[in-house]
């Protein structure tokens, strides 16, 4: 596996770690705004909505409680 060190490193990992992050932060902020929007706008209750951006937020303030207490 000589190869994958030469083009698997610290950085990349970093990087992949960082964009994996934004990419829930952004996509819990987009479930969260169209819960809002149909809420407001449509009046209804949107639960699938409701349940992925909540999910979204329990998993990051456990990871990050977890880090804390860890560190």
């Amino acid at each position: 596996m000589k190869i994958l060190n030469r083009t698997i490193d610290e950085r990349f990992l970093n990087h992949r770690r960082q964009s994996t992050s934004l990419a829930g932060i952004c996509g819990g902020i987009t479930a969260i705004c169209l819960f809002a929007y149909h809420l407001y706008f449509d009046h209804r209750w949107s639960w699938d909505l409701f349940a992925v951006g909540m999910t979204i937020v329990g998993i990051k303030l456990i990871a990050m409680t977890w880090y804390t207490l860890r560190d």
